[in-house]
């Protein structure tokens, strides 16, 4: 899991005011990320896909490049990946998402579902599971304002690492410029914790109940790849997204991967994906 800032940086590009990496040719394929990180998530599929593939991975607002622009809730992060959509004019997209982005991935599909050619979703949040139990706590520090009192945790990667250590199998091999990256602009940066805080707050399990009729409705093939080891998204949410969604076919397990396996174990999604637009 190397260092990326230097490969992808000459890729970076803005578009409706939100950054993104635009990289390789071939097929659109966009990846969307939860909050806490941002488009580098990504990195290790984008290199073993950019040969073959255009891989678009995002920044979410108030994540890594893009400030915190627009409505902090998971409708405003679905206007601006829409932006950025609809500025370039995608179509054909391969859309991939996980964790919040996997929420704000299905918001996307549902506004314009002609635009996409299919639809992957690793471990993340659903209607019901919105934030997940394991995530509450973070929800409270937020409404509690305590968010910029880990200011100081954007300086000292090695020690925030502590905070990715349930999300991740391995954290000491992520680079600490990966979480410098993350974090900065959350906990560095008041604009980006009141940001932050305000998206944390808006959250509620009933949140993404008026996409449920469309997702229930949408037939673009869907692949659900889903990291058995999770604390934050058990397995269940996966079986419950393929029996709502009718192009959904079954469940790929990981063994044992956590909620950032797209990161650290980016062969074994990569090698899913492929299989599912193969198909």
């Amino acid at each position: 899991m190397g260092d990326d800032s230097g490969t992808f940086a000459a890729h970076r590009r803005t578009a409706g005011g939100i950054s993104f990496t635009d990289v390789g040719e071939g097929p659109v394929t966009l990846f969307v990320h939860g909050v806490f990180t941002n488009g580098r998530l990504w990195r290790n599929c984008v290199r073993l896909l950019s040969d073959h593939r255009r891989c678009v991975t995002v920044d979410l607002p108030g994540h890594g490049h893009t400030p915190p622009v627009g409505e902090p809730s998971v409708w405003g992060l679905a206007d601006a990946v829409g932006a950025v959509i609809r500025e370039l004019d995608l179509r054909g997209v391969h859309l991939v998402g996980n964790d919040t982005g996997g929420a704000v991935a299905q918001v996307v599909l549902t506004r314009e579902p002609e635009r996409f050619a299919s639809f992957a979703l690793t471990n993340c949040d659903t209607e019901g599971n919105f934030p997940p139990p394991a995530f509450r706590p973070a929800v409270w520090a937020a409404r509690a304002g305590l968010l910029r009192a880990g200011a100081p945790l954007a300086r000292l990667p090695k020690l925030a690492k502590q905070l990715y250590r349930t999300g991740y199998q391995n954290v000491s091999a992520v680079p600490d410029d990966v979480i410098t990256d993350y974090l900065t602009p959350i906990l560095g940066n008041p604009g980006g914790a009141r940001f932050t805080a305000a998206l944390l707050s808006s959250m509620t399990p009933g949140q993404l109940a008026p996409i449920r009729p469309l997702l229930g409705a949408c037939e673009v093939p869907t692949a659900i790849v889903w990291g058995t080891g999770d604390i934050f998204f058990h397995r269940s949410w996966a079986d419950w997204l393929v029996d709502l969604i009718p192009g959904a076919t079954g469940v790929v397990e990981v063994p044992g991967a956590r909620l950032f396996f797209p990161d650290e174990r980016a062969r074994e999604l990569v090698d899913a994906l492929e299989d599912h637009w193969k198909r």
